[in-house]
């Protein structure tokens, strides 16, 4: 496969092909993303390290652990995870290895990783921890000492971990819908419930206790937290409610575009009668109508700071220093949240 290959695949010139694969600027960050999407589907190597001699390198292996409804075969294809991919896989360019991807059962991960690190060593491991325990957690990294655990984190457990601060987000989140003067305000859970998600209901409520503000329990929801659907439940304790709450905030934007949708259907205006919320800031989040508010993740950082932190405690001795890092969140504004009006 050429250069050109995937500019026409892609939909772009060649030159946009070469910007992106190189991380130069010139491109939209949307573009970026869908051409290392497609180079990654693809397989593509650049020529020019074909006709080279190269040093070879090592690999790190990224890791998932199947769960039902929430990492499954084609959790990839996911918003979140597509662009957390994308990123690192554009990240790996500046190191001196290469990304392999593994997806394993989260019940026999210790025996299929031990199979795949004999038939492909690699230098060191990024587990994503999104639906892991503890437990989990603790009995991979004592067997595999180089690795950073990715998406989650422990603070009793000595290892190394990348996560967002979705406490921090979540008390943004109610501070921005206090500020746009809302007070009466509902909460949409997700469902299975993870640790980010716990951690942002933490923050959201904290900040609403501040203002001595409650959530009474009809205007509590729940949704599947992988998916955009419509829940027939919601839908039908949505249309019972003599009064609405005049925001909602949901704990990721899967759950804020199907609120928006079954919303919209029920002839609920957004945001002139419910403004909405989400969390994440998934390409997905722009499409929809309107536009959705939400909570940040920088998706970039959170690779930067994982393959710096990998190739670190890899290069390092016996006695490197576990770090546990968080990476901050913020605000992006757009057109699905609007201040109350009485």
């Amino acid at each position: 496969m050429k250069l050109e290959d995937i500019a026409r695949l892609a939909n772009v010139s060649k030159s946009a092909v070469s910007l992106a694969l190189n991380g130069k600027a010139g491109v939209s960050e949307e573009t970026r993303l869908h051409i290392l999407q497609i180079v990654e589907e693809n397989n593509y190597v650049p020529l020019r390290n074909t006709n080279k001699k190269m040093k070879k390198k090592s690999t790190i292996r990224f890791i998932a652990c199947k769960s039902p409804n929430l990492i499954t075969e084609q959790y990839q294809n996911l918003p979140f995870f597509s662009e957390l991919l994308s990123y690192l896989s554009a990240e790996i360019a500046s190191y001196p290895y290469d990304l392999v991807i593994s997806t394993f059962d989260a019940t026999t991960i210790l025996e299929e990783l031990a199979e795949a690190e004999k038939e492909q060593p690699t230098a060191g491991l990024i587990l994503l921890g999104t639906n892991l325990n503890a437990e989990e957690i603790n009995r991979i990294q004592q067997e595999y000492s180089k690795i950073v655990v990715l998406d989650t984190h422990h603070p009793h457990i000595s290892s190394n971990f990348v996560s967002i601060n979705n406490f921090l987000g979540g008390y943004k989140a109610a501070d921005y819908l206090l500020q746009l003067a809302h007070t009466k305000i509902g909460y949409v859970m997700g469902v299975p419930r993870i640790k980010n998600f716990d951690e942002r209901k933490s923050g959201f409520f904290a900040r609403l206790e501040e203002a001595d503000i409650s959530v009474p329990e009809q205007h509590v929801f729940h949704l599947p937290a992988m998916q955009i659907q419509e829940e027939a439940s919601v839908k039908e304790a949505i249309a019972e409610l003599q009064d609405l709450p005049s925001a909602l905030f949901c704990e990721n934007d899967y759950m804020a575009i199907s609120m928006i949708k079954m919303l919209q259907s029920l002839s609920i205006k957004v945001p002139e009668q419910v403004s909405v919320l989400g969390f994440d800031n998934i390409n997905e989040s722009k499409v929809i109508t309107p536009e959705l508010t939400t909570v940040h993740v920088k998706k970039r950082d959170i690779a930067e700071q994982t393959l710096a932190l990998l190739s670190k405690q890899i290069k390092a001795d016996t006695n490197f220093e576990t770090r546990q890092i968080q990476v901050n969140t913020s605000l992006i504004e757009r057109t699905s949240c609007v201040p109350f009006k009485k």
